[in-house]
């Protein structure tokens, strides 16, 4: 796998890439980093695809500009679009996993002629309503503050999370894995913080490392953070009411591509987006399968690698047989 450094809309993305053929672009969500699509890179590249996943702007060794609004979802797809140009393509099959899926489903959304096929793991296609996120979301924590509530006010989390970076991320990824409870408002799981308490004051603890997290992995997230900090991730959720403004013209539409979708039976978001699944024959009208994985937590392509590997490689053949 090779590193690179790609101009791309007006700043600096960090790609790593594997690889060559038609191109395969990996967007990864909170708190991670290219890094997540570890499993993927080689296994894609060895099928004849350029596999390419990005530090997302904000993250690892990507431009994190200081305004909270360069955070907001047009700024995600034009680095996106400026990153299939840097590295010499015309078109892309997009995968997004977490904030990543949106930025991928938006990417699909708004450039079609670009991203010819899009596949969304954990977060399910939801088209622009007609009710204001910060509204929606605060209705989902009832009694207590829902997640995204608890990222809203810059430097509060971050306060949270600074002084012990690797304990902090342990326990976030292990509370959102299929090794822990699901992640559901209301349940006492970190989905959801009492007043005046803390996410991590929800965090499940494991009595061992899951199998899927090693110790290198750990360290390896560790150090990016330690070097990025995490207001750059943490603004993405800073945006949803300016997406909610800036998507207006898209209320309700579809996304017309090849897609693909993937999550997990314990994952939080996947199972509070039942609705929306429920909805993928009108929001998706060329959905190629929705595959959801017993047992998998939130992280999807790093519990089952193998399953998402071949979902994947499914998916692509049957757009190559288009």
């Amino acid at each position: 796998m090779q590193h690179r450094t790609l101009n791309a809309n007006g700043i600096r993305i960090h790609a790593v890439e594997a690889g060559s053929g038609p191109l395969v672009l990996f967007v990864h969500g909170f708190p991670e980093s290219w890094y997540s699509w570890r499993h993927q890179l080689p296994v894609l590249a060895e099928a004849g695809y350029h596999a390419v996943a990005i530090d997302v702007r904000g993250y690892g060794r990507s431009s994190a500009p200081v305004a909270v609004d360069a955070y907001r979802m047009t700024q995600h797809v034009a680095d996106n679009l400026g990153v299939v140009e840097a590295l010499g393509h015309t078109e892309a099959v997009v995968v997004g996993h977490d904030w990543g899926a949106p930025i991928a489903w938006n990417s699909a959304l708004l450039r079609p002629d670009v991203f010819r096929a899009v596949a969304g793991l954990s977060v399910p296609y939801t088209p622009r309503g007609l009710v204001r996120p910060s509204a929606a979301f605060r209705a989902m924590g009832g009694a207590e503050e829902f997640y995204i509530e608890y990222f809203q006010q810059p430097g509060r989390a971050e306060a949270e999370i600074e002084p012990d970076v690797a304990g902090w991320l342990e326990g976030f990824y292990y509370s959102a894995s299929g090794s822990a409870p699901p992640m559901l408002p209301g349940t006492g799981s970190m989905a959801t913080i009492a007043a005046g308490g803390r996410m991590r004051d929800r965090f499940a603890r494991p009595e061992e490392a899951p199998t899927w997290l090693s110790a290198e992995d750990l360290a390896f997230y560790t150090a990016e953070f330690e070097r990025s900090g995490f207001s750059g991730g943490l603004n993405r959720y800073r945006n949803v009411d300016r997406d909610f403004e800036d998507f207006a013209a898209f209320s309700g539409r579809p996304i017309t591509v090849p897609a693909l979708f993937i999550g997990g039976s314990k994952d939080g978001p996947t199972l509070w987006g039942a609705k929306a699944i429920e909805r993928f024959p009108q929001t998706l009208p060329l959905l190629h399968r929705s595959v959801i994985l017993d047992g998998c937590g939130h992280w999807t392509q790093q519990e089952r690698p193998a399953e998402v590997d071949a979902a994947l490689l499914d998916f692509l053949a049957a757009l190559d047989r288009r």
